[in-house]
């Protein structure tokens, strides 16, 4: 019996799409259950957030730490720190709020440790429905609280070198972080913010910035509504923040060409701009929502192709772009 197509690609952005994610998608994408379809179950969670992602590379050392609501899993590279302590990345997994957990991506972190030699402090932020909004940004504030009290004793690391990043819903928390440091008193300095299709705007539609890219696969209009509803989100626009100072650390945004998160990310990369911040956006052509998180699939212009080294931020291909724009920036 042949199983049926849960998620057909629509016809109009089959031509625009990578080549190499239309045969995945048509291969596996296409005979999942779209979640936002069903009513809600914790059980979803069991289930991979994106499909396609590699295996976890090998680090000197893994530790989890309690925080008052949650855990934070750190990756140490092997070795010996240098002088002044390890570089700090604070990472946010994506899942809209709602999905991933501190496993997630565990991939990701461990290639940031590795190639970035840097500690990753992964956040296992409260999820929704169950803690709606605005627990994962308590989570998120705290987390970075809790390095600069903890980070040298507990991790070598050196808490001058903080830099956050994350990917969709985890690059909203890493933005509104980088924001909420910039405000505080005495500002919290933060060294780098790495966005990874990053939900900027939440009162963002079909009517406004959508339209193009409305008929895209993963994440369409129907599941991103989905993903609000479940975590009550508010009005969290941060592309109108009204106050966004130069204390903001400089950014990469990496948004990728047919999503419908696209405009609101360069948007933000903007108005940062106009303010003073050193910001490179990188518009990943032909690339759906989640094909970032599909390193173990895309061997051209995808997240493993090794290129050359390319201006500041680094090489070409996007983990090595993140990895090396970390490595540079900590130098």
């Amino acid at each position: 019996m042949t199983s049926a197509i849960k998620q057909p690609l629509h016809p109009s952005v089959i031509p625009r799409l990578d080549p190499e994610y239309v045969a995945f998608h048509n291969s596996v994408i296409a005979y999942l259950d779209p979640p936002s379809t069903a009513a809600w179950d914790p059980a979803i969670r069991l289930r991979p957030t994106v499909p396609g992602g590699s295996a976890p590379l090998a680090v000197g050392k893994t530790q989890d730490f309690e925080l008052t609501h949650t855990k934070v899993r750190t990756f140490t590279p092997e070795g010996n720190p240098p002088s002044g302590g390890w570089p700090v990345f604070i990472f946010f997994h994506g899942g809209g709020w709602t999905l991933g957990g501190i496993s997630a991506e565990t991939s990701f972190s461990t290639n940031m440790c590795v190639h970035a030699q840097c500690v990753v402090v992964s956040v296992d932020y409260r999820l929704a429905p169950e803690n709606p909004y605005p627990a994962a940004v308590d989570d998120a504030v705290e987390s970075l609280h809790w390095v600069l009290k903890n980070g040298e004793s507990s991790l070598s690391a050196n808490t001058k070198k903080i830099a956050v990043g994350g990917s969709s819903s985890g690059g909203n928390l890493s933005a509104i972080l980088a924001l909420k440091a910039a405000e505080s008193t005495p500002p919290i300095p933060l060294v780098f913010q790495l966005l990874i299709v990053p939900v900027i705007d939440n009162t963002a539609s079909v009517s406004t910035s959508w339209a193009e890219n409305q008929h895209t696969p993963w994440l369409t209009p129907a599941r991103m509504m989905w993903f609000r509803g479940l975590d009550k989100v508010g009005c969290l626009a941060i592309v109108r923040a009204p106050r966004i100072t130069a204390n903001v650390p400089k950014a990469w945004i990496a948004v990728a060409e047919l999503d419908i998160l696209r405009d609101e990310g360069v948007k933000y990369g903007e108005k940062l701009r106009e303010q003073g911040v050193e910001v490179e956006i990188e518009i990943y052509r032909g690339g759906p929502h989640p094909i970032m998180a599909m390193d173990a699939l895309f061997k051209s212009g995808g997240i493993s192709s090794p290129m050359p080294l390319l201006r500041w931020v680094g090489l070409s291909a996007t983990r090595q772009r993140l990895e090396t724009s970390l490595l540079w920036i900590y130098k």
